[in-house]
């Protein structure tokens, strides 16, 4: 059986500012290979979730690695 996991989505038009959060925890923000996502992990380095700077200038998709483990799932 497929495992639904609830996914916080928010846009913050003055700031231009896509966040999506898997989990709401305690964490940080580290950068990716692209300078224009950060992605939020725990102390453990488990992803929470990403954000995406100045999404309204996108003009193609993103192609972004997030480093995933099991302790952020």
């Amino acid at each position: 059986m497929a495992k639904k996991q609830h996914v916080a989505v928010w846009y913050d038009r003055e700031g231009d500012f896509l966040e999506v959060m898997f989990k709401q925890k305690e964490g940080y923000s580290r950068e990716t290979s692209h300078d224009q996502v950060m992605e939020k992990v725990d102390k453990d380095g488990a992803i929470l979730g990403f954000h995406v700077l100045k999404v309204s200038r996108l003009t193609r998709p993103l192609d972004v690695e997030l480093v995933v483990t099991d302790g952020g799932q």
